[in-house]
């Protein structure tokens, strides 16, 4: 077979299903993406310039610019490898950088599965959720403009594919009818619990946490309000108080990558340090910045509770992760999040914009044994059962073969953690 795969940057939310088709014999794969020095054995990577963005255009005009930008130049990529005989059996790829937009052009006979990941609402999701921030008069009008391509996109021809039934929910009526809920996996192997960590110290960059130590963790690719973290700096004064042995790792880089950077140019990591240095004790606390996945493995092994605060947004593959291991999760009572976590068997939830009941809520997992215990065993079954790469890669390759064949694909593909976590405690 072969397998045509778009997304700007390499391999994006692929590498899973990337790597296990290479290992298939007979399947050519070819990867569209901007430069990138990553690569997967048996994948054939070809780039297209990054575009110059235009000067002086509003945000979601920027936006939108680019994105025709980088249709313009994956078509010209796609007319070149044509020209040399390339005709693939399917096209995948991301469709909200504007990469799919004149697929059809250059291929009109050959299928597309796209990955929907989130379609955008100017109010009732992420958008008016948190009052500290609130949103300013043309804020919806700018919303309407970021969902262009959304739209045009769902109007092209293709399918759809998504993780998550909340991510699902988000399209129009009319375009859920061609998107499947595609449930993502994890590896289980490497995603383990490993008790025997528990037994020596954990040594990262001039911070240590040994044996006796209480280990608090929270993971976000930045460290901003979209993913809580003004409410886990504001719930750590008193935590660090009522537990001396705690000690907490922050793991996420000083950047934006969802919601507003601020005006001043000040990271939040430091606008919150500014509200709260003066109540904490900094030996205890360690922000890690970006670091390797076997040190993100450990810390999360090593975790005595894990934080996941998210506004109502695209799910971090993060709390998967956390499950998969077994953390004892604290996580944000928020729509995306109550599709994995069934409070109080899989993960205790707690309102996201309450640091007072975080804090709570964090104090009872350290402090009750048999809760946090309770809690790792039922994360991790169910993890067993929801999260196995084997079956997402089972359920991809069964959604790409009714493409290829002119099927008409099943809507829901896996089953939903929190459901049936709570499915097994009733028997």
């Amino acid at each position: 077979m072969k397998y045509l795969f778009i997304h700007q940057n390499f391999p994006g939310q692929y590498l899973h299903i990337v790597q296990h088709l290479a290992k298939q014999k007979d399947n050519e794969i070819v990867f569209i993406s901007q430069p990138s020095n990553a690569r997967i054995q048996g994948v054939r990577s070809v780039f297209y310039q990054v575009p110059e963005p235009a000067k002086g255009l509003l945000a979601p005009l920027g936006e939108l610019d680019l994105a025709i930008k980088r249709g313009d130049a994956v078509y010209q990529t796609m007319k070149t490898l044509k020209n040399l005989g390339f005709i693939p059996d399917i096209i995948i790829g991301h469709q909200g950088w504007g990469e799919m937009l004149n697929l059809q052009d250059i291929y009109p006979d050959v299928p597309v599965l796209s990955y929907t990941e989130f379609y955008y609402h100017s109010s009732g999701l992420d958008v008016d959720f948190d009052p500290e921030f609130p949103a300013d008069e043309m804020l919806p009008a700018r919303v309407r403009i970021k969902n262009t391509i959304n739209l045009v996109s769902a109007t092209n021809p293709g399918w759809g594919q998504t993780p998550t039934l909340f991510q699902h929910s988000t399209y129009p009526d009319w375009a859920q009818k061609k998107i499947t809920i595609l449930r993502e996996g994890v590896n289980l192997e490497k995603c383990s619990p490993d008790p025997s960590i528990y037994k020596s110290d954990l040594e990262l960059k001039d911070f240590v946490v040994k044996p006796e130590d209480k280990l608090v963790t929270y993971v976000a690719r930045g460290l901003e309000p979209y993913r809580g973290f003004h409410i886990f700096m504001r719930a750590l004064p008193r935590l660090l108080q009522e537990r001396p042995d705690v000690k907490v790792v922050m793991i996420g880089r000083d950047q934006v990558s969802y919601g507003a950077s601020l005006e001043s140019g000040m990271s939040w990591r430091d606008y919150m340090l500014k509200e709260v240095h003066n109540k904490l004790d900094m030996s205890r606390v360690h922000f890690s910045g970006q670091v390797p996945y076997n040190v993100f493995n450990s810390v999360l092994k090593r975790s005595d509770a894990h934080i996941y605060l998210t506004y109502p947004f695209v799910l971090s593959w993060s709390l998967r992760e956390a499950m998969a291991i077994g953390c004892p999760i604290i996580a944000s009572d928020t729509q995306p999040v109550q599709e994995f976590i069934a409070d109080r068997v899989t993960g205790i939830l707690t309102p996201f914009l309450d640091y007072d009941a975080l804090t709570d809520r964090i104090l009872e997992v350290l402090e009750d044994k048999k809760l946090a215990q309770s809690i790792r065993k039922a994360a991790r079954a169910e993890a067993e059962r929801s999260l196995s790469m084997d079956e997402y890669m089972n359920n991809y390759e069964t959604l790409i073969d009714d493409l290829i064949h002119r099927r008409t694909p099943s809507l829901n593909l896996g089953n939903s953690p929190a459901d049936r976590a709570l499915q097994n405690l009733k028997k």
